[in-house]
């Protein structure tokens, strides 16, 4: 049967595939046709049986759909068959273009809702015994895109390395280095660093030093996107750091400013 046009953007949390809410899973049932980014766990698609699963993800470089045509699709699927759920990871209100979505939907006349989901920006860290806050040591944490729509790093990044806070870093390995540059710059060469490859999955990775020596530990552990970056003094607290540190060798770095001369 039939139903109104309705578009659920749904989060589907960080990767492991039981950290999806249950009203996320209710939603996936009600489904006629899913569409899925490349991130989510693709045994959540077993909740949706009865829906067709189109995959519109967006991987660097790697673009199977525009987010103007996953819009028209939205919007396409929606009145020929009801309910669509557009699925996407982590939290979808998290630099997951949710509200876009959400917006572009509502000028057509489609009924709307959203299902948080459990970002990444938290479950990640905190699978690796990582907690962004902790009393006596932050107080606070930034939430950062690595790379804008521009291709270019966020001016965030500059101000929250002048902060004590715990700083995350999403989609940021392109930006490693500069990263690092500016954290250099600000004198926090030994500010602690976790990297998280693939969080909470069955193929997580992780890598751990400072903001000196994460470049050489990227490269030893092969670490590439998708990944998440943890930079502040929590990241102690995962007790990986101190085995590390014990076997690190202390190389000078050159420090050059970022912002030009």
């Amino acid at each position: 049967m039939y139903n109104s046009p309705k578009l659920s953007v749904v989060g589907a949390g960080p990767g492991d595939p039981e950290l999806i809410t249950l009203k996320a899973l209710n939603t996936l049932k009600d489904a006629k046709v899913v569409l899925f980014d490349a991130l989510i766990n693709r045994d959540l698609l077993e909740y949706a049986p009865q829906a067709e699963h189109i995959f519109v993800g967006k991987r660097k470089d790697k673009h199977r759909y525009s987010q103007d045509e996953i819009n028209e699709l939205i919007v396409k699927y929606a009145l020929e068959r009801g309910h669509v759920v557009r699925l996407k990871g982590g939290d979808p209100f998290i630099f997951g273009r949710g509200s876009e979505e959400i917006n572009y939907a509502k000028q057509y006349g489609l009924e709307t809702t959203v299902v948080s989901g459990i970002t990444s920006s938290i479950a990640v860290p905190a699978n690796v015994g990582i907690p962004l806050t902790q009393r006596g040591t932050s107080e606070s944490f930034w939430v950062i895109t690595g790379t804008t729509t521009q291709k270019r790093i966020s001016e965030d990044v500059r101000l929250a390395a002048q902060s004590t806070a715990t700083v995350v870093i999403l989609m940021g390995m392109a930006k490693l280095r500069e990263i690092v540059e500016i954290f250099s710059y600000y004198g926090k060469e030994n500010i602690p660093v976790g990297i998280i490859q693939n969080g909470t999955t069955a193929n997580e990775k992780s890598g751990f030093g400072t903001i000196k020596s994460i470049e050489k530990v990227v490269a030893e552990k092969r670490l590439t996107a998708p990944a998440i970056i943890v930079i502040g003094e929590v990241v102690k607290e995962s007790g990986k750091l101190e085995s590390v540190m014990k076997n690190a060798i202390q190389e000078p770095v050159i420090i050059n400013s970022p912002f030009g001369a």
